[in-house]
């Protein structure tokens, strides 16, 4: 949930203009609420958990998420279920980036004093923008994070329908179908803000800052769009759906689980797929309880018996650390996910094994695959096969020269490649009948 008390939040700036329509205030008016910052005995708190955690959380998570985009992007990892995670992954950078700017910079500034000019100049410019575009962007986040949980339900529940519906086309289409319907949600939060303006004689200084506009302000659009529609389309609809759908998951798994030694490889990987984003499914509904709780309290006006602004910095900080997570989940479940990260990242010939390369293909499934590859890849970059005519095969470069297999059935390059192994007792026929698809 990112949540923002715009009538309490105080910036101001030193310029005569602004893109956003500015109010002047007028000290006379009865309802006038000085810009200038008030004492506030909350600035450890907000220091500590925006200014200190989420600064750091974030940067740490846009990180990950830049790797796990690169590693999920490979070429040998395309797939349905990979493009999903690709554009949950760019949607969580853009709401860690966005909670940074409108609540994790401006957390220092109260405490410390330090980031006046982004405090009193640059936030409320940017704010009644960089606001609407985290709502966004997180309606995005909870959405895909609930079509992840369809398309493994899809593979694991229904593996026969799973090639006509989980496949990478159709995944662009979810994306860019939930991405506009975030967009359209949360439109009316363009004109949420409006932003003040006041002269400080006594410190020369023109302050600005943001109040809520007449629309925010309207008790029937909190009522039913703040408050109820909120409530539903952000939490009941995708806490439902993620938890039928995850228990139908959760339960095939562990069924799949007591007849392991009868499942084919395909299965057992799609198992341990969904067995990861399962993880990937708990972190959010742990990060998402309390922003819930929040909403329920502000719904149906609950008393508590202390301030819900400690309550709203927590849920925030728990939002930003459910957007920068994933990467360390793959790392943890994801053998091949870590395998290629330490290929790419940390350039140790002790993890190249000849069967996977960063610029090659790989004649194994990838980590993180819906099952689309169906060939066996028995080469590596410009590694050819051809046939002689006696049937045998001859493995070559692109140089021309090639090498006959050994009379013991066997191959060997200089450069460590796949091998093919026939029994030296078969004949032509036997070997004309054996079948290798090979792809470049």
């Amino acid at each position: 949930m990112v949540s923002a008390s715009i009538g309490e939040s105080t910036v101001s700036l030193n310029v005569s203009s602004s893109f956003w329509p500015i109010k002047v205030a007028n000290p006379n008016d009865s309802n006038f609420q000085s810009c200038l910052m008030a004492e506030d005995s909350d600035v450890f708190f907000q220091f500590v958990v925006n200014g200190l955690f989420m600064n750091l959380i974030g940067v740490l998570g846009v990180l990950g998420n830049i790797i796990s985009m690169i590693i999920l992007s490979r070429p040998q990892m395309r797939s349905s279920i990979n493009y999903l995670l690709i554009g949950l992954a760019r949607v969580d950078t853009v709401l860690i980036i966005t909670s940074m700017l409108l609540f994790g910079l401006p957390g220092i500034y109260p405490y410390s004093g330090m980031l006046f000019t982004y405090f009193y100049v640059v936030l409320p410019h940017i704010a009644p923008v960089v606001f609407p575009l985290a709502t966004v962007v997180q309606t995005a986040s909870v959405y895909l994070t609930v079509t992840v949980s369809l398309e493994r339900f899809v593979a694991v529940c229904h593996p026969l329908r799973a090639r006509s519906l989980c496949t990478y086309g159709r995944a662009r289409i979810y994306v860019v179908g939930i991405i506009i319907f975030s967009a359209m949600y949360n439109l009316p939060k363009l004109w949420e803000t409006t932003v003040q303006k006041e002269i400080s004689e006594r410190d020369n200084i023109t302050v600005y800052c943001l109040r809520e506009s007449e629309l925010r302000g309207n008790e029937t659009y909190i009522h039913i769009y703040i408050h109820w529609l909120y409530l539903i389309c952000m939490y009941l609809v995708p806490f439902v759906s993620l938890a039928v759908l995850n228990a139908c998951i959760y339960r095939q798994v562990l069924r799949a689980n007591k007849e392991r030694q009868r499942l084919s490889r395909h299965q057992k990987r799609e198992i341990g797929l969904a067995t990861m984003l399962l993880g990937v499914v708990v972190v959010f509904f742990f990060c998402n309880l309390l922003p819930l709780v929040i909403n329920i309290i502000e719904t149906f006006r609950v008393d508590i018996p202390f301030s819900l602004e400690y309550l709203l910095q927590t849920s925030n900080l728990l939002v930003t650390i459910n957007s920068s997570v994933n990467f360390i989940i793959y790392v943890i479940f994801g053998e091949k996910f870590k395998r290629l990260f330490l290929i790419l990242f940390c350039n140790n010939n002790l993890f190249r094994n000849g069967r996977e390369s960063p610029e090659g293909v790989t004649h194994e499934d990838s980590l993180i695959s819906n099952g689309d590859r169906q060939s066996l890849r028995l080469h590596r970059q410009s590694t050819t096969v051809s046939r002689n005519g006696a049937g045998s095969i001859n493995f070559g470069r692109s140089n021309g020269s090639t090498r006959q297999p050994s009379n013991r059935g066997s191959c060997r390059y200089a450069n460590p490649g796949p091998c093919v192994y026939y029994p030296a007792n078969r004949n032509n026929k036997e070997i004309s009948q054996t079948t290798v698809l090979i792809e470049d």
